[in-house]
């Protein structure tokens, strides 16, 4: 599917250029909450086909954790030691606090979720290492 074709759901945004480090390919953040004034922070996340975050980590002394709501186009997710899980519209995934993972594209799609950061204590990312083409699905 060609950039000019993908229309997701919630709006592309604009690169996300304040992430890009941690990031195989293109991203685009669309930021749907001011967490200031809503209490959370929503945002769409747009990848490019083949785009993925780096393993990643967020921590919380209490709660925390991370919900994706996937709203376009077809991605992946993995935890560490664990088989990846394909990503569609309408998948729901519930990140608990502490768990090493990635999420992103598939290699032939474009790719929208909504992220949610669960309130709590303390809350921090810690950014990992990159995925590399090993440990991503080809398909």
């Amino acid at each position: 599917m060609a950039e000019t074709d993908f229309a997701p759901m919630f709006g592309k945004g604009n690169p996300n250029d304040a992430y890009a480090q941690y990031f195989i390919g293109n991203s685009y953040l669309n930021p749907l909450t001011n967490p200031a004034e809503a209490g959370v922070g929503l945002a769409n996340v747009t990848f490019e086909p083949g785009c993925r975050n780096n393993w990643h980590i967020h921590h919380a002394d209490k709660g925390g954790g991370q919900i994706l709501i996937c709203t376009d186009g077809r991605g992946w997710y993995q935890e560490w030691g664990k088989e990846p899980q394909a990503l569609t519209p309408g998948t729901v995934v519930v990140i608990p606090a502490g768990v090493k993972h990635w999420h992103g594209a598939a290699a032939d799609s474009w790719f929208s979720h909504i992220a949610f950061e669960a309130p709590g204590e303390n809350c921090s990312n810690e950014w990992l290492e990159p995925v590399d083409d090993a440990q991503y699905p080809q398909q």
